[in-house]
Parts: structure tokens; C-alpha cells; sequence
């Protein structure tokens, strides 16, 4: 059986703030629009980790669906930067600045991480009121307690581990590819010059921002050239 190992990679939070401290940048919504990139191209690394597999332990489903909505809501706040008349619902909204605040918070709590993970790695190590500190450690067991009791206990508690384990859980969603759009805009242009607002007429927005990734691949390509007569205005496309 395939085995996914997510160790040496960090989760999504810790590698978004460690982006953002490389480049020496305050935790806004202008700075996550700068690293969207780079924390894209970590998601591809993980991606090429595993194999293609339609279930993936709870777990690690879990660990890379983390990942996958941070890096939605990174997209929607480089969309959001590069073009400012999309409208964001109040959900939208909500979950940008749910991820400044839980950068904020991490990047508070991270230092006191450090230590507590140091303290954890000892190999003995207790916290005690002063006036028990040099006294020996005592179990004290329930007076009705007895053997088959607490094997009993044990075996409830190994069985709920047991069901963590095995859960599998599948993610159904709906892929817009981006080479599907790509070849969109290319037969929309067969009829001459094309206008972006027109291709994205009566699209959702996650349709939108796939389209404008394709119009800017095929910038990059040089297959079509754009023209933009002031900030906010409708870009024109044309084949090169």
C-alpha cells in the first residue's frame, strides 16, 4: 500500500508566515497577494510526494485539504489585486481576514512553540506545584478498580484509535482546467478582437479566475497581446 509522507513538509499557517518573513513583510492582504506564488509551488511539491490515489487516510486528507484553502484564499486575494472590480461575497470576505488574523495569531504564539517543543523532547520532564517538586511519583488507582476493569478501558480506548487510523474520507470537487480556458479564449479570438469582460459574461468566479490565469499564460506565450487604456478599464485582446 502507498504511504504519503507529509514530514518534511510544514503546515499550510507555519509555511505561509515563513514566506512572508523571508521577504521581510507585514501580515496583510497586499503581502499575501506577493507570496501567492511561492506557496503554490510548495502545494505542487507535495502534490508530486504522493501518487494518484482517490482516498488518502483522514489524516492527510485533512493535512493537504488545509492547504488547499489557504491556497483558494490566496488566489482570490491575488484575483482581488489584480482585478479590483470582483466583487467578494461577504463569505469571501470573511475568510481573508480570518487568514490575516490566524497568521497574526501564530506568528504571536510561535516563539512560546519553540520552547514547549524543547521541553517536550527531554526525556523526563514534570511540572509541579513547589511543594510536591522532590516528592516521587504515586498512582493512586480507584479503590473498585481492578485488572479486567481497566483492560476493558484500554481496549475502548485502542479501538477509538483504531477508528482514527482507518477513516478515509473523499473529496468530491468541480475542476476547472485551466487548458480548457486557454483553448476558450483561442476560439473566441478566431472572430477578431475579443474583450475580456465579454468572455467572463454571465461566468462564476471561480470560472473568471481561471480565465484570467489562461489570458495571462498566453500573455507569457506571446500568443496574444492585451491592451488596457486606463486602470479598472476592459482589456482588450487581440492574436498576435
Amino acid at each position: 500500500m502507498y504511504e504519503l509522507n507529509l514530514q518534511q513538509f510544514s503546515g499550510p499557517i507555519e509555511k505561509l508566515l515563513s514566506l512572508i518573513e523571508e521577504k521581510k513583510l507585514e501580515i496583510t492582504e497586499l503581502s499575501l497577494a506577493a507570496i501567492t506564488a511561492d506557496f503554490i509551488d510548495y502545494l505542487k511539491k507535495i502534490e508530486q510526494s504522493k501518487a494518484p490515489e482517490t482516498c488518502l487516510p483522514a489524516g492527510k486528507v485533512r493535512f493537504l485539504a488545509d492547504f488547499v484553502v489557504i491556497a483558494a484564499t490566496l488566489i482570490l486575494i491575488k484575483s482581488k489585486s489584480i482585478l479590483p472590480s470582483l466583487e467578494l461575497s461577504g463569505e469571501e470576505e470573511k475568510n481573508i481576514k480570518e487568514l490575516e488574523d490566524r497568521l497574526k495569531m501564530y506568528s504571536v504564539f510561535k516563539p512560546a512553540l519553540a520552547i514547549l517543543k524543547k521541553k517536550f523532547d527531554q526525556k523526563e520532564f514534570s511540572v509541579s506545584r513547589d511543594l510536591f517538586l522532590n516528592f516521587q511519583p504515586v498512582f493512586y488507582p480507584a479503590q473498585n478498580a481492578d485488572k479486567e476493569s481497566l483492560k476493558e478501558q484500554m481496549e475502548k480506548i485502542f479501538a477509538e484509535f483504531k477508528k482514527i487510523s482507518i477513516e478515509e474520507q473523499k473529496i468530491e470537487i468541480s475542476l476547472i482546467k485551466i487548458e480548457e480556458k486557454i483553448e476558450e479564449i483561442i476560439k473566441r479570438m478566431e472572430a477578431g478582437i475579443e474583450n475580456f469582460k465579454h468572455i467572463i459574461k454571465d461566468k462564476s468566479k471561480t470560472e473568471i479566475i481561471v480565465l484570467f490565469l489562461a489570458l495571462l499564460h498566453l500573455l507569457k506565450e506571446q500568443v496574444i497581446k492585451v491592451e488596457q487604456n486606463k486602470r479598472f478599464d476592459d482589456i482588450i485582446i487581440n492574436r498576435v
